[in-house]
């Protein structure tokens, strides 16, 4: 037994014997190049990084330059810019004096592309109303049910990427995000809104309703394209906006002159109630090319009687009075409305005041002398007297009509014309 010990511990002994030690520290191998150096230099690795630093830094230099110089990158910048000193400047390239033009910021920087919901935009005024906004680069939601509006009115705007149009009726809600809403969607003629007079007034409050609704929900700011038939059949003379009316209110016209009164009030307890944001515009007589070719106002009618070589009919003794206005008058007021801070409500409407029989001759002379007039019994709460006071929009808003009715009418008779002779008849706002 003790020999085996010894044998083991002797074992032990020459294995620690055989495995070296060493008592000097350990001292890393001393490069004499960085691997990442060497690799640089190699195959003139170094001449190619110095040269690729020189072109990026020559094109960021000399970019600006250049840009400047070449007059096709200002494609979306108004001709009208280029040449806006010309007649000034000693050169002929045509480029505005040095110190006036922009360089390269757009005419149009500094202001904000809106997206804007227009219900009831297939109408008459809708549609020109979406090309002013899309005319000055907004982009724009059309809604429309189709009830008077026409598609044929927004064709040339299918295209556009910043044009979109829903077929959908404003009684139903819908979620959109926008940033201001001009909520027209209404029959606005007598024959359309007399033809299902609960229909209308249904419009007027669950769609105002709904559109207000929205406004609140995603902090849009919305205009209602109020009517002078809140006015009722006026004994103020001319109207301002702080008469209070002399309406029917069980009348056959009480379903658009209430509907109307009841869309001021649920706007107005928006503004008060919620913070919602609210512009009112009460809109007179209004005239112009889209207008649909029978829908019972005085000056379509007139229009087309008398390029069809009907007799123009006069209900009652023609010397009821109102004001009309051409579109585009309106629509410029609309969009300073919404664009101002006063909540309204607005009149906007030409002041210019004529008969019934003075409209008339102006149709005639416009049109065919020859155009003979037909008098019939007046229909029911049909107003004696329409003129709008505007000096508030004068006073607040900077606007007031530019187009008499002798320049616009002709507009629109061009207009009538052509879809008269196209077989365009009674289809729609």
């Amino acid at each position: 037994m003790m020999k085996q010990l010894h044998k083991q511990t002797s074992v032990n002994h020459r294995r620690e014997d055989e495995i070296p030690t060493s008592t000097q520290s350990y001292t890393p191998k001393t490069l004499k190049h960085p691997r990442s150096i060497s690799y640089i230099f190699k195959e003139q690795r170094f001449l190619f990084i110095l040269v690729g630093i020189l072109i990026g830094s020559a094109f960021f230099i000399f970019q600006p330059t250049l840009s400047r110089l070449n007059p096709s990158t200002h494609s979306s910048i108004p001709t009208s810019i280029y040449h806006r000193h010309q007649d000034s400047s000693s050169g002929s390239s045509g480029f505005a004096s040095k110190g006036s033009f922009p360089g390269r910021v757009p005419a149009a920087i500094g202001r904000k592309r809106l997206r804007i919901v227009v219900t009831g935009g297939a109408g008459f005024v809708g549609s020109h109303l979406v090309d002013k906004l899309i005319s000055r680069g907004d982009e724009v939601i059309v809604i429309d049910n189709f009830f008077t509006g026409r598609k044929d009115n927004l064709v040339h705007l299918f295209g556009n990427p910043r044009f979109e149009l829903i077929r959908h009726d404003v009684v139903d809600p819908i979620l959109l995000e926008v940033d201001q809403i001009y909520h027209l969607a209404c029959p606005a003629s007598p024959v359309h809104y007399k033809y299902n007079p609960v229909k209308t007034i249904i419009s007027n409050v669950m769609g105002t309703l709904n559109m207000l609704g929205l406004a609140k929900r995603v902090g849009a700011r919305f205009l209602l394209t109020s009517t002078s038939e809140v006015y009722g059949d006026p004994l103020e003379h001319p109207q301002k906006e702080t008469y209070w009316g002399n309406v029917n209110p069980i009348g056959e016209r009480s379903c658009y002159d209430e509907g109307k009164r009841t869309a001021e009030t649920l706007a107005m307890d928006y503004n008060r109630g919620a913070d919602v944001e609210v512009r009112i515009a009460r809109i007179f007589n209004t005239y112009g090319p889209r207008m649909c070719l029978d829908d019972g106002r005085v000056v379509s009618n007139f229009v087309a009687q008398a390029i069809r070589k009907q007799p123009m009919t006069v209900y009652g003794d023609g010397k009821q009075t109102r004001s009309f206005q051409y579109v585009s008058d309106l629509v410029d007021g609309l969009v300073a409305l919404m664009e101002g801070e006063h909540v309204g409500p607005f009149n906007l409407g030409n002041p210019g005041e004529f008969t019934m029989l003075e409209l008339a001759e102006v149709v005639k002379e416009t049109i065919d002398s020859s155009a003979t007039i037909e008098f019939r019994p007046n229909t029911a709460d049909d107003p004696h007297k329409r003129k709008p006071d505007i000096s508030k929009a004068k006073e607040l808003l900077n606007w007031e009509p530019k187009i008499s009715l002798r320049e616009g009418l002709p507009l629109m008779v061009n207009d009538f014309r052509n879809r008269i002779l196209e077989g365009d008849e009674g289809r729609g706002l």
